[in-house]
């Protein structure tokens, strides 16, 4: 058995030379000593509503920050995409990474005083991979054969072949353990109540306007959290959220606009917050319905689009040129692949071979949140007009795209947070038994690809294999991806120890605290 500690990254690769963990450094303040003054209220701003309570469904970054504060994984993701203990405070592997053990640490208690066991672990493992519930997290967590309680306080997970990333798997948004008694009675009570094991409990749920946790006195890590409450403030309108922040009424803004962040920055007791991410936007194209099953319109439309003009339109300069493969220098087997340019007279001619010489008209949805989305909208229907593209741009409700548009439209803006592993973004979008597979493009070659690196145990091989998937994919373009966002936010200064993760779903709030001029609330 191998031995898996919590941060021995090297002695992991070395033993098991196959884990797909990002090749990041850790960042300073990962290892820094921190001094924390306890108790106080943090206000932390969101833009979009966390409609769903119950963690093993939701889809959201707001949804993740609360299913964070009031659940715990087995593992959670650390600083450098790396998986460190959460409920679980080890673990091990066979030689060949099929059979792993989860050592859950003692003392854990849900909210309401029940203690956590390895069973109920095992149920809400389950029920995330049984197609009933319908969580996102069910392609997600890896090729997963079973999952049972193992002796002495341990869960075991088989796979069907080996899988060095299943550690990471295991550290999903969405992969938070309840009682097993409610998830297997009555799953739906968690839509109404939190009854989770994180550093907080839920006072308070109103998901349009504000959410209240407060500070949970059994949490299994005795030393966090450092605050009292957090309340979680929704403002559907940035500028508001803006300027709440700026006022001091917000402690904590997730995400500032990229046109808001040199204001923001500048203004007074402000610290701006920015990270480089595998966070990107992109324009979902269905492969399976013309026009777009006609790969020569596809790549029609990704030769109008000047990417390096797209940076300062659309990310306002905060960003990095995408080449129609969602993954970029933050992933560790990352190929890079020459630079694409506009050439419109190229792509008028595969229009017209494709049957359009006098042109195409489409109509391009875009959610309004993030903004963003309808910025690179309008930027794609300008840009592609030389070419014979007429396009026609249709904004929407966030939650009016999610429902009508998102998974089902034909031609629509898409906006995804860095994944913690190729094997995962792949997962996640792109094979053809991919959780959401927006774009249906099944080709089989790179589902072989994406099937073959994930199960191999040989590091050099599995990263040519990815590399290989990555160039297929620029070639074939089932989705264009011509820009990769850095994450901004921004903090009062006061706010001690929140920093923004590159995955965009990690938060650790439960080390945050307060500092000189915070505000008694």
């Amino acid at each position: 058995m191998t031995r898996i500690r919590k941060f021995d990254r090297r002695k992991f690769f070395s033993t098991t030379a196959a884990v797909s963990v990002l090749g990041l450094t850790i960042p300073m303040w990962a290892s820094q000593a921190f001094a924390a003054k306890r108790g106080g209220t943090l206000r932390i701003s969101v833009n979009t509503s966390p409609s769903k309570l119950n963690p093993l469904l939701q889809r959201l970054s707001s949804e993740y920050l609360l299913g964070e504060l009031l659940y715990s994984g087995l593992v959670r993701l650390g600083p450098n995409m790396e998986a460190v203990p959460d409920l679980a405070e080890s673990w091990t592997s066979s030689a060949d990474l099929t059979v792993w053990t989860f050592k859950l640490r003692a003392g854990a208690k849900f909210h309401n005083g029940q203690a956590v066991t390895a069973n109920d672990v095992v149920t809400c493992l389950r029920a995330i991979l049984d197609k009933k519930t319908g969580s996102p997290g069910r392609r997600n967590l890896g090729p997963i054969d079973s999952i049972n309680e193992g002796a002495g306080g341990t869960v075991v997970i088989k796979t069907k072949v080996s899988y060095g990333d299943l550690p990471i798997a295991m550290a999903y948004t969405t992969a938070k353990i309840a009682p097993a008694d409610i998830v297997s009675n009555d799953l739906e009570r968690l839509s109404r109540e939190a009854i989770g094991t994180g550093p907080f409990k839920l006072v308070s749920y109103e998901p349009d306007r504000l959410i209240v946790v407060e500070k949970n006195s059994d949490y299994f890590l005795p030393e966090y959290p450092y605050l009292d409450r957090v309340e979680v403030m929704v403002f559907p309108d940035q500028a508001a959220e803006m300027a709440a922040l700026i006022s001091g009424e917000v402690d904590v803004a997730l995400q500032v606009p990229p046109a808001e962040y040199k204001r923001v920055s500048a203004s007074s007791g402000i610290d701006g917050m920015r990270t480089k991410s595998g966070r990107f936007i992109d324009i979902v194209m269905a492969n399976d319905r013309p026009p777009f099953n006609d790969r020569r319109v596809r790549e029609a439309l990704s030769l109008t689009l000047d990417r390096q003009a797209m940076i300062d339109f659309v990310a306002e300069g905060y960003g990095t040129q995408g080449n129609d493969v969602p993954v970029n220098e933050a992933y560790r087997h990352f190929r890079k692949v020459a630079d694409k340019k506009p050439d419109i007279a190229k792509a008028k001619k595969l229009l017209a071979e494709a049957g359009y010489p006098n042109g195409i008209d489409l109509t391009l949805v875009a959610s309004v949140k993030p903004g963003y989305r309808k910025t690179l909208a309008v930027t794609v229907r300008e840009m592609a007009k030389a070419a014979g593209f007429n396009i026609k741009v249709e904004t929407m409700p966030h939650g009016t795209y999610l429902k009508q548009v998102w998974k089902k439209g034909d031609f629509y803006v898409g906006f995804y947070n860095m994944q913690p592993t190729e094997d995962a973004l792949f997962k996640l979008l792109f094979t053809s038994d991919a959780a959401w597979n927006e774009t249906r493009w099944n080709n089989k070659d790179f589902y072989k690809l994406v099937e073959s690196a994930r199960t191999t145990t040989d590091v050099a091989e599995r990263s040519k294999l990815y590399k290989d998937a990555q160039k297929l994919m620029s070639d074939d373009i089932p989705a264009l991806v011509p820009v990769f966002f850095d994450l901004l936010g921004a903090k009062r200064n006061y706010v001690e120890n929140f920093h923004l993760h590159p995955r965009g779903a990690t938060f650790s709030l439960e080390k945050v605290s307060l500092g000189s001029g915070a505000p008694k609330r």
